[in-house]
């Protein structure tokens, strides 16, 4: 089965608009993991708009799945996923201001970069996975940079899909082929949802984990947190 994180960012937005600890942040990651979630990932950024860095050993010492850190790797950033040490550092090639994740990385031209800082992490004994598009250039280029999984960026997929769903999963089932050929483990993440995700699933062999939070914590304002989990559960079976 493949795994969910719930990506708790939103949920930490609403608690910074007020100033105040509404909603726990640290409460809603041990609620999401009695629901049933299998992961909790967040993407501290450098404006800390979302989840604060000062928030990460606070959740480290909490998780007891899977805790998974995502951001891009500046010198800051590392530092504190080191001192954190989560199970994994997804690896996300963000500008400083931007809104949300909208692409992968070069990982032919950046090679140089990305191996100094996959190198890094592992040292410490952290599971590296890294955003990529789906493309077979840049998931041999992840291997050959030492990632062990790749994250699919599937923002494309999801808005192409109510289009024409097998054109829009095409590309990302041949990156995953050629990832298992090539034996680096597949992630998949943006825009992920109800609608598309029991599909995506289907499709892309040997997906291993998707991290979901904006459709997630959407959809619970309806069906409740709990019901929610259960709902995206029971698309990846």
């Amino acid at each position: 089965m493949t795994r969910l994180s719930v990506n708790l960012n939103k949920v930490a937005l609403i608690r910074n608009a007020r100033g105040a600890n509404l909603p726990n942040l640290i409460q809603v990651a041990k609620d999401c993991e009695s629901f049933g979630a299998q992961g909790i990932t967040v993407h501290p950024r450098p404006d800390e708009r979302h989840v604060r860095f000062a928030d990460l050993p606070l959740l480290k010492a909490v998780v007891k799945t899977e805790f998974n850190i995502e951001g891009n790797p500046t010198r800051h950033f590392l530092d504190q996923v080191i001192a954190n040490r989560p199970h994994q550092c997804t690896l996300v090639p963000d500008d400083p201001g931007q809104l949300t994740s909208d692409h992968g990385w070069d990982t032919i031209g950046q090679a140089d970069f990305l191996k100094e800082v996959i190198a890094e992490l592992k040292e410490h004994g952290i599971r590296v996975s890294i955003f990529v598009d789906p493309e077979e250039a840049a998931v041999e280029g992840a291997k050959e940079v030492g990632a062990d999984r790749i994250e699919l960026y599937t923002g494309d997929f999801a808005h192409n899909y109510s289009k024409n769903p097998d054109s829009a999963v095409k590309d990302f089932v041949q990156a995953a082929k050629r990832a298992n050929e090539i034996e680096i483990g597949i992630n998949a993440g943006h825009d992920l949802n109800l609608e598309n995700l029991q599909f995506f699933k289907k499709e892309v062999p040997n997906l291993l984990e998707v991290s979901i939070g904006q459709a997630l914590i959407s959809d619970a304002l309806y069906f409740g947190l709990e019901n929610t989990i259960q709902m995206y559960l029971s698309r990846l079976k």
